[in-house]
């Protein structure tokens, strides 16, 4: 084992055939868990829990799966495997839900553990979208509430959210 290796500083030079992102401990992250991370951050925003904890247990098993690649771990591999197939099949129903699909609805709190109203982030911020508050002056008991409307999208918040699904089935595939 070349000392750069044991050690693991990477000297960067071309004779240091050992120095990588395995051997050396360096942060190199992965495109899946860039993907992932991404996702996980639209989904807080919008304050949807459903993705969030399907997103967590996504990149914790993504870098089990790394792990046992690096490793190699038969059963970290099994594992990713099989949380593939359910990956992907959430991922299957998330496009099912915004491109309404049999009887599921976008407008549903399905997503949210109907705690709260909430939806997704791309609804009020999606490219071009210009976003209108009106106060509800008359109305009591709504401290600070306003009534939202959207318009002049580029494109609705559902197909954004369909894309991003679409590209994690492409990914895990």
């Amino acid at each position: 084992v070349p000392p750069s290796a044991a050690t693991g500083i990477c000297s960067g030079s071309p004779e240091d055939k050992h120095c990588g992102c395995r051997s050396c401990n360096s942060p190199c992250p992965s495109p899946f868990q860039l993907a992932a991370l991404e996702r996980q951050v639209f989904d807080f925003l919008g304050y949807q829990w459903a993705p969030i904890l399907a997103n967590f247990l996504h990149i914790i098993i993504v870098i089990l799966g790394l792990f046992g690649t690096i490793q190699y771990r038969p059963r970290y591999i099994v594992v990713y495997a099989i949380w593939t197939a359910v990956w992907v099949t959430w991922n299957i129903f998330i496009i099912c839900f915004y491109l309404e699909v049999g009887g599921l609805s976008k407008d549903s709190e399905l997503l949210t553990f109907n705690i709260s109203r909430h939806q997704s982030w791309w609804s009020e911020n999606g490219p071009g979208c210009v976003r209108k508050e009106a106060s509800m002056s008359g109305i009591k008991g709504l401290d600070n509430h306003s009534y939202i409307s959207v318009i002049g999208c580029a494109l609705e918040y559902r197909y954004i959210e369909v894309m991003h699904s679409s590209f994690q089935i492409l990914i895990a595939v």
